[in-house]
């Protein structure tokens, strides 16, 4: 069931040719939530914890409003008869509420400062309430395309993964900055590419050796590039870096856009490796190559002991939605 599930959330990721394209060739299960236009009784109210697309009002009531925005319900909100929120897993491939609108648009934000996404004649807002302004056109006709592919029966979530990133760098980068940078460099020690296995036995010396052959150019980069030669250790504890690399990387992350936070932080939760997510950003790895890297160790033990259907399988097709996703957000967010 998990391996249908993750290879339909892949086939629909790859459905729109030029997100195909971008990516070349998934942080960790949120949730997420729609609005259908239906009745559903109160014993079906969705948690505090939930996300929904929503209608929403500045001030004004929101039957008569004519924007759409994502926001946490509020459990004790009286309901609309003419909308009904359910709250589903981001991973579950669970449809929800029926698509509400026709017809997807992109048009300048009414500032000319930035691009929105129309879904009819609503303006997508994000969980504040304000307009969904997205820094250039080309990631704003991608997010027009994840809606524009929902379909008639229902919202697939899962299928938007340009649309969550777009809300985070928005919506949570701005207000949760110091906490999430605090959170990547607590994890920096215990990075992926510092680990080696131990060269002294036959169970892990070919593993130590393709480490070597694979990851050593890139803490060359990170030499090159920073100043400071990284140390590597084989405690699986970690060990620790110098300084003047840890401030250095902290540096880089406090001066990063929103953008580019948000997309090192969305590929460090799922590489367990903040040099990766920066080599990536820094245009340093291609998406092909940060996934050989994360998955080093075990495509090893696959190549011994075979592949687990349902087990292997899923795990790099979710490594791969994942990667691709943030990769394509960050170029398309770039774009001119």
């Amino acid at each position: 069931m998990a391996n249908s599930l993750i290879r339909n959330s892949i086939k629909a990721f790859k459905i729109p040719n030029f997100l195909t394209a971008l990516s070349g060739s998934a942080y960790p299960v949120r949730h997420f939530s729609s609005v259908a236009t239906a009745e559903q009784s109160q014993s079906d109210a969705p948690s505090s914890s939930s996300l929904s697309f929503t209608f929403s009002s500045d001030g004004r009531d929101e039957k008569n409003d004519d924007s759409i925005c994502i926001k946490s319900p509020n459990p004790n909100r009286r309901r609309d008869a003419s909308s009904v929120t359910m709250p589903m897993s981001f991973m579950t491939g669970s449809i929800v509420g029926k698509r509400f609108y026709k017809q997807v648009t992109t048009r300048e934000a009414d500032d000319r400062n930035g691009w929105t996404v129309m879904l009819d004649y609503r303006t997508l807002k994000t969980p504040s309430k304000r307009p969904l302004k997205l820094p250039s056109i080309a990631l704003a006709k991608a997010i027009a395309a994840e809606w524009e592919y929902q379909q008639v029966d229902g919202i697939r979530p899962f299928t938007m993964p340009l649309m969550k990133l777009a809300c985070t760098a928005l919506e949570r980068v701005p207000l949760t900055r110091p906490k999430i940078i605090e959170n990547l460099m607590k994890k920096f020690n215990q990075d992926l590419v510092f680990c080696r296995t131990p060269d002294d036995n036959d169970l892990t010396s070919n593993v130590h050796d393709r480490q070597v052959e694979k990851i050593d150019p890139l803490l060359q980069w990170v030499q090159s590039e920073f100043g400071f030669k990284p140390v590597v250790y084989s405690s699986f504890f970690g060990g620790k870096q110098e300084d003047g690399l840890v401030n250095t990387i902290e540096n880089l992350l406090k001066k990063s856009d929103d953008c580019e936070l948000a997309t090192i932080d969305a590929i460090a939760a799922t590489a367990h490796s903040l040099v990766i997510a920066i080599g990536i950003v820094r245009g340093k790895l291609q998406i092909e190559e940060a996934i050989e890297l994360i998955r080093l160790e075990e495509d090893l033990q696959v190549d011994r002991w075979g592949l687990v259907e349902g087990g292997h399988d899923v795990d790099i097709a979710d490594l791969r939605v994942q990667v691709s996703s943030a990769a394509v957000f960050l170029g398309l967010s770039r774009a001119k």
